[in-house]
Parts: C-alpha cells; structure tokens; sequence
C-alpha cells in the first residue's frame, strides 16, 4: 500500500502535466513566502509586547486598524476570488480585452478607495464617541486620535489588494512575499529611540503600506501589466466581473463582521481583553495564514484553469487535496497546542509583557487552534466552488456562519470570558467545512 502509494506521487511528481505537481509546487513556493511574511510579523508583534505589553495603547491600535483595514480586506478577498477565474477565461477567450479591463478597473479602485477614504476619516470618530464600542475612556481617547491619522490605510489598502489580485491572477507568487513589507517597516520604526517619531505605531504603519505599493509596482509595471487608469467601464470583462463580485462582496462583508463582533465583544470583557484576544490570534494567524495563502493561491488558479479548460476530475482533486489539508491542520495544532506557553513566552514575554500575561494569552490561543484543521479543510473546497463560479453557495454559507459566530460569541464569552471567543470562532469552522462539503457533493459533478 505505502509503496503504490509513494510510486504515485513520484509519478505526478516526474509529469509536468499533473496538477498534483503544479498544485504542489506553488503551494511549497507559497508556503515560503508565507512563512518569511509571518516571521517578519511574529518580528513585530514581539517589539510591540516589549514596547507596550497589554495596554490601551495596543486596544485602541488594534481596535482603529481593524476597522480601517475592514473595507480593504473584504475587497482583497473579493477581487481574489473574482478575477483569477475571470482572467483564466480572457486568456483562453480573449486574450486582448485584459489590458484595457485591468486600466478600467484600475480607475474604478482609485476612485472607491478615495470615497471611502474621506467617508471613514469624517465619520469613524463620531462612532467611536457614539459610545456603542464601550471601550474605557482612556482607550477611547487614544482611538479617536489614532482614527483620522490610520484613515490612508482604506486607498492604500484598496490599491495594495488589486495589484496583489492581479499578480496572482498572473500566476505569479511575489506578492504574498511583499506582504512582510508593512511589518518589517513598522518593525524598524518600533526599534527607532522614541524621541525620533512620535506616534510610531501610527506613521510605521502608514509607511510600510505605502512601500509595499511601491513594491508591488514595479513587477507589475516590468512584465507590463500596470497600465495608467481609464475611468470608463466599456470592457466587455465587466459583465463577468460585475455578476460575480456583486454576491462575493456580499459574503466577504458577512464574513469579516466575525472580526468586528470579536472586537466588539472583548471590548465589554474589559480593558486588555482586545489585547489579549490579539497577541492569541497572531500566533494562530501565524498558521492560518502559511495554509491560508498556501491553499487559497496555489489551489485555485489550478483549479480555475483545469474548469477553464474542461479537464480533470475537480471534485475528487479538491477533496483529496482537502484530506490532506486537514491532517496537515491537525498536525500543526496539536504541536502548537503542546508549545503554546513556550511559544506565547518566547514571541512576547519581556518588557511590558509579563508571566501573567503569557498565561493569559496561551489559554486564549489553545482554544483558538481548534480552527486550524477545518480551516484548512473547508478552504480548499471554497476553491473549487469559486472556481466554478458556484458564488451564490459560498455567500449563502457566510451568512450561516455570521449567525453560528454570534450565537456562540454570545453564549460562550460569557460563560469563558476572552478564551470563548477563541473557542466561538472554532466552532463556526466546524459548522462551515461541514456545510461546504455537502454542498461540494450537491452542486459539482465528478
């Protein structure tokens, strides 16, 4: 058995036509970029706990950064899943359309990142004082400031997720390697002595956004596929994007609420629940997002062009590769969870950041490892619903889990405090993979 089943990986491994291969290929070449990515932000989120420990300092940053970084994320989310099946078309259909659909679309970023931009600089201040957030008023004081000088963030943001869409609708992986920029930049000014930049979590934030722009556009600008914005909507692509993104945008916006209800919720738990609930997310980011990005963009432009193409059985492609993905999920909790106090201890452990916060912190995170498997699994089956333009299912199945995610944030952050919402956001994965793999087994054919 183990050796038919080592011959047939080295069979795929040796046919440069598998897509096996092509999927495990990117995903390795992924997983790197991905892993300098995190250790450049496990790099700062270290020097932040040196610097402020659990405080209202890092409560309202994160609180602010959040909320700007909202609308940006959901449109990355979005424009990923859109245009890398979009574009697998036009380059069998129609090859000469990308240029002018990706200057319109260009055109049309500019000018919703901007909109957005003005909007959340006028307004998140008035809603911060509108007193729903319940913060303390310390912590409140510090977002009010921190709000209209992170409002950049949006354009930046906005910007940032089309060119990173598109270097992955090209096939290409760079972008998620210039994804370390922001935090490597931030990094370096959090080491700066204090008295050199006031408000360094502020201005190195901006400033590693702006240079992961730069970054990003000049790859995209060599292989020529960084044309000057047109302000128009006359390419025929816009039919195919519009149909799609409309729904996705949808879901996204449903799905990224988990983030502002957590938010949210720890923020009544009291002061440095929102920091402690953060410092445990990042050590679980750190494994969701090397899988995360590993699955989601070596995966589906294999996927979009096998359905493009018409070849191969996808089903049974996803979910062998969702088999694996799970163990492999599995596997990395397991370990972490043994770690956790070590791991929580080494990351953040000095200056402000004491023992009792480390105990804090890697009680939170053990309860949000329950996530990472079902994360991994149901991934890798929303690859193959988008990839068959199945958008209609995947937004029906965030709404699902909205109200799975509030349900168990009310009942359990009560009953366990911050850790249950870690223990909230797990459940909600269960109930997700579960429903995308019935769904997978009604809508698609083998």
């Amino acid at each position: 058995m183990v050796v038919a089943w080592l011959d047939r990986i080295r069979r795929h491994m040796v046919n440069p036509e598998s897509h096996h291969r092509r999927i495990a290929g990117s995903f390795l070449l992924v997983s790197f970029f991905a892993l300098v990515g995190k250790l450049a932000g496990a790099a700062k989120e270290m020097t932040i706990a040196w610097r402020y420990g659990i405080s209202e300092t890092v409560d309202a940053y994160i609180f602010v950064f959040t909320l700007t970084t909202w609308f940006p994320t959901i449109w990355f989310s979005a424009l990923t899943v859109v245009l890398v099946p979009l574009a697998a078309r036009l380059r069998i259909n129609d090859p000469s359309e990308i240029p002018r659909f990706r200057s319109e679309l260009l055109g049309f970023t500019l000018i919703f990142g901007i909109l957005l931009c003005i909007l959340m600089y006028w307004i998140l201040p008035y809603i911060l004082n509108a007193g729903w957030t319940r913060l303390s008023v310390p912590t409140l004081d510090l977002a009010s400031k921190f709000a209209r000088v992170l409002a950049p963030l949006v354009l930046l943001g906005f910007i940032i997720s089309l060119f990173s869409a598109w270097m992955l609708a090209g096939g290409h992986h760079r972008n998620t390697l210039l994804e370390a920029i922001p935090a490597l930049v931030l990094l370096g000014v959090l080491l700066l002595p204090s008295s050199w930049v006031s408000e360094p979590l502020l201005w190195g934030t901006l400033a590693g956004s702006a240079f992961q722009l730069a970054a990003l556009s000049v790859p995209l600008k060599q292989r020529g596929e960084l044309q000057a914005p047109h302000f128009s909507f006359h390419s025929p692509a816009w039919k195919g994007f519009w149909d799609a993104i409309g729904v996705l945008a949808i879901s996204q916006t449903l799905m990224s609420f988990t983030g502002i209800i957590d938010q949210f919720t720890a923020a009544n738990l009291g002061a440095g629940a929102i920091s402690t609930l953060s410092y445990a997310h990042r050590v679980v980011a750190l494994l969701l997002t090397l899988g995360a990005m590993a699955i989601g963009r070596a995966i589906l432009p294999v996927f979009s062009d096998m359905f493009a193409r018409g070849v191969g059985d996808l089903r049974r492609t996803a979910f062998q590769w969702g088999a694996w993905m799970f163990l492999l999920g599995f596997g990395a909790s397991l370990v972490t969870w043994l770690l956790s106090p070590w791991v929580v201890a080494i990351l953040f452990e000095r200056g402000a950041f004491n023992a009792t916060d480390t105990n804090s912190v890697s009680e939170v995170l053990r309860w949000g490892l329950v996530q990472v498997p079902f994360y991994f699994a149901g991934l890798v089956v929303v690859q193959l619903l988008a990839s068959q333009q199945r958008y209609g299912v995947i937004a029906f199945l965030a709404i699902t889990n909205l109200f799975v995610k509030m349900l168990c944030n009310f009942m359990l952050a009560e009953w366990m405090g911050v850790p249950g919402i870690a223990l909230a956001t797990g459940l909600m994965y269960v109930w997700s993979t579960i429903c995308l793999y019935i769904a997978a087994l009604r809508v698609i054919r083998p």
